[in-house]
């Protein structure tokens, strides 16, 4: 399998964000490349790591099918041999594309992540043990760290292609976006989250919070985009692990996260980039936790010798 950080293809580049590169494909649709960079606290790493960009992948088209009677979304294919069929000067790119990449329908972006939190920790814990707010909204008083949240809270944020993300209030994007599409996007978002966290609970998987992404189709329809609850849009939580009042043991990033922190601890990295040189056994630690969330969540072992 190759590792992939920066795709070069023969498509005009939209964006490069910090994980995916998007191409323009004729006028209404793109190509979402998923490359194996990884960011932690808002830097991408120097190195890739392997298989997460394939993990990324597998698991949205995953999550696509399960969701397809939930929402509309813009998966046109994730078939290696379609897309080339259907954009034949990639058909040379064959191992940047193999298993990382979906051919989408073109929307106009809502420009807010569409946030949604069953449980309390994270960038909203943070807040709320100092002033008992999120974005500025008064939460009920007494809350414990990891505590589940019922009903699941919708938690809007603005999209940054680099930083930080930054919470909003709910009144706030009503305003911004008005009353009608606001509500749509939060009653789908929340309907999305339910039948996510209810799959996700089967496989013994708790999914504490997760944001989607939407956009606008030619006819008006509002359509899900981008990735779809993956370690890197969510938070996943062994169940039979989980105890509120402390940070829970997590399907994602987090070896990253822990080296981080005692290097920036230490002194030897100062939070900015450049990242600090991963160690192998760091990256191959992320990597594990990436292909594992992925077969516990499919009931499947993810074949990466298929898309050699």
């Amino acid at each position: 399998m190759t590792l992939l950080t920066l795709s070069d293809l023969p498509l005009p580049l939209l964006a490069r964000g910090k994980v995916r590169d998007v191409y323009a494909v004729g006028d209404d649709q793109l190509l979402l490349v998923a490359s194996d960079r990884i960011s932690a606290f808002d830097v991408v790493m120097n190195e890739p790591v392997p298989f997460k960009g394939l993990v990324l992948t597998q698991l949205s088209i995953w999550w696509f099918d399960q969701l397809k009677s939930v929402t509309p979304h813009h998966l046109i294919s994730a078939d290696t041999d379609t897309i080339i069929a259907a954009i034949p000067e990639l058909a040379p790119h064959r191992a940047q594309i193999a298993g990382r990449t979906m051919l989408c329908r073109r929307t106009q972006v809502v420009p807010f992540e569409c946030v949604v939190r069953g449980y309390i920790s994270g960038s909203a814990w943070k807040e709320y043990k100092t002033s008992g707010t999120l974005a500025g909204e008064a939460l009920k008083a007494g809350l414990q760290e990891s505590d589940r949240l019922d009903p699941a809270l919708f938690s809007p944020a603005t999209k940054a292609e680099s930083g930080h993300d930054e919470n909003i209030g709910v009144a706030d994007l009503y305003a911004r976006l008005g009353q009608d599409l606001a509500s749509e996007l939060e009653a789908l978002s929340r309907k999305i989250y339910e039948t996510g966290r209810a799959k996700a609970a089967e496989r013994g998987i708790i999914i504490a919070d997760t944001k989607f992404e939407f956009g606008r189709d030619p006819s008006g329809q509002i359509i899900l985009i981008d990735e779809v609850m993956t370690p890197d849009s969510s938070r996943f939580w062994p169940a039979d692990q989980y105890a509120p009042g402390r940070g829970q043991p997590s399907f994602d990033k987090q070896p990253l996260r822990d080296w981080l922190e005692v290097e920036r601890a230490s002194g030897r990295w100062n939070g900015e980039a450049p990242a600090p040189p991963l160690p192998p056994q760091v990256i191959a630690a992320t990597s594990e936790r990436y292909l594992a969330v992925y077969a516990l969540l499919t009931g499947k072992t993810l074949d990466t010798q298929a898309f050699l």
